[in-house]
């Protein structure tokens, strides 16, 4: 998949039923919007307009996208707010099913018995069993002082059903990209096109010599609670960094060229779905995905210590499909 640099992937499709290839979008009757901020909806130029994507993400070319007004989350999707829907459904994600997910190696908290092995193409990662939302870093840890950072090892599956639950939905790509801009059109992150905001970090994200050793400037080693940073122009916060945001959409890196201009919705098959923002492992030196153009996708059914969502909804007057 092409975000397996950037995001640790334990493919379950030999394992388990890959979930509904349709993104579920909850009828008006069903649709719960409190939380949610409204993106004010317009055209604006998707894409990268700097040349800083890599090619074959396919962040161009540049191109003109319509969208109705909507409703976006103020955060990622916190482990308070997943362990509510748990407790009510009873739900189990597919890393739990799996028994195993992918940590990165400076943060695992296991017993070497259940340090698995390395990932072959991105030895960072490390297959832990026992790693799941409940233990983000190996099963000696727990969530018990992270209630407000954003829920991790959840697949685009286990997203859907969350959304299912919580009369949310996940955001089209296009919608990301407008909510996660602000207001600002054409910048390469919300704030504008420098990456520290005089000398503050604005974002969650690697500082040093990647993968060996953080820094800590910003005081986070892997997720910070999900209002760390100043929102955006729309009141939203850390739509870039922290973790990856699943998007609806399947992923292909040729379909801007022919993407609609109004309300696209991504090319209606493929074998990755998209994931934006970033994560608290992108760095300048291998990754720099953690600008408001990048894209990058992942098999549905992969889970890893940085892969988290953010939910959306139609304003309640539009009729829903």
């Amino acid at each position: 998949m092409s975000g397996a640099c950037c995001a640790g992937s334990l493919a379950q499709a030999d394992l388990l039923t890959i979930g509904p290839a349709a993104p579920y979008r909850p009828s008006s009757e069903d649709r719960e919007t409190r939380g949610q901020k409204e993106v004010p909806g317009g055209t604006f130029a998707m894409g990268d307009p700097f040349g800083d994507g890599a090619p074959g993400d396919g962040e161009g070319p540049v191109h003109e996208v319509r969208l109705a007004p909507y409703l976006v989350d103020e955060t990622a999707v916190t482990n308070v707010a997943f362990a509510r829907f748990v407790k009510a459904t009873g739900y189990v994600t597919e890393a739990e099913q799996l028994g195993v997910s992918a940590v990165f190696h400076l943060a695992v908290q296991a017993r070497r018995g259940d340090v698995l092995h390395r990932l072959d193409t991105t030895p960072w990662w490390v297959a832990v069993k026992g790693a799941d939302w409940r233990h983000p870093a190996g099963p000696l840890s727990s969530i018990g002082d992270l209630p407000h950072h954003p829920v991790v090892h959840v697949t685009w599956n286990d997203a859907q059903a969350y959304c299912r639950w919580a009369g949310k939905r996940l955001l089209t790509e296009a919608e990301w990209e407008l909510a996660a801009r602000g207001g600002l059109d054409g910048r390469r992150f919300p704030w504008g096109d420098e990456l520290h905001d005089g000398g503050a970090w604005r974002l969650n994200v690697w500082q040093g010599d990647f993968p060996v050793a953080n820094d800590l400037d910003d005081g986070y080693l892997t997720t910070a609670p999900v209002k760390s940073y100043r929102p955006n122009g729309y009141g939203l916060f850390q739509t870039v960094g922290n973790v990856w945001e699943w998007c609806a959409d399947w992923f292909d890196p040729t379909y801007y060229a022919a993407s609609p201009v109004d309300d696209p919705r991504g090319p209606r098959h493929g074998r990755a779905r998209v994931m934006r923002g970033g994560s608290y492992l992108c760095h300048d030196s291998y990754c720099n995905r953690y600008r408001v153009a990048a894209r990058t996708g992942n098999t549905p059914d992969s889970a890893s210590a940085n892969i988290g969502f953010r939910c959306g909804n139609s304003l309640p007057l539009e009729v829903v499909e």
